[in-house]
């Protein structure tokens, strides 16, 4: 019993690496202009997808200050 799930467990792994592996192509949100990237640019224009609305200059500011836990100052 043991070995079956050392077995499986290794099976498991290896098919974990092997998908990581072949894991290509952009990011979700990124836009084409993005290039290989690992953190978005801010704003609207560095998005695949439109934004519904137009953005203000709070949306602005509170996509520049992302991931920092402190909002814009004009808040």
């Amino acid at each position: 019993m043991l070995l079956k799930a050392l077995a499986l467990g290794a099976l498991g792994y290896a098919g974990y690496k092997y998908y990581e592996k072949n894991q290509k192509g952009p990011h979700a949100a990124f836009a084409g202009n993005q290039g290989d990237a690992l953190i978005r640019d801010s704003g609207p224009g560095s998005m695949r997808d439109k934004p519904a609305r137009k953005w203000s200059k709070t949306d602005e500011e509170s996509d520049q200050s992302f991931p920092a836990s402190d909002p814009p100052a004009n808040y």
